[in-house]
């Protein structure tokens, strides 16, 4: 993976984060805060453990997904802790 999609991600959260819309999931995870952030991280993490668990032919396809969500979810928790992306490249 390129560096540059993470950067280009950091910074889509990054605008989305005082995004106008009630409708933006990004918004609605900075308003919940650090525990329903938190909360989302956790849940993702536990959904990739299980997924490299799964037995079946859709286990590679599961724990992709999975790893998308939690990289996504942890990026939104790096922006709410004012971590630029950066400092963890």
């Amino acid at each position: 993976m390129k560096v540059e999609f993470l950067e280009k991600l950091y910074n889509i959260i990054e605008e989305r984060k005082n995004a106008a819309s009630e409708n933006s999931y990004v918004r609605s995870l900075f308003s919940g805060g650090v525990r329903k952030i938190n909360e989302k991280v956790l849940e993702e993490s536990l959904e990739l453990l299980e997924a490299t668990l799964d037995e079946s032919e859709e286990k590679r396809k599961k724990v992709i997904h999975e790893t998308a969500d939690l990289w996504f979810h942890t990026i939104v928790l790096l922006s709410n802790e004012g971590i630029d992306i950066k400092e963890v490249i």
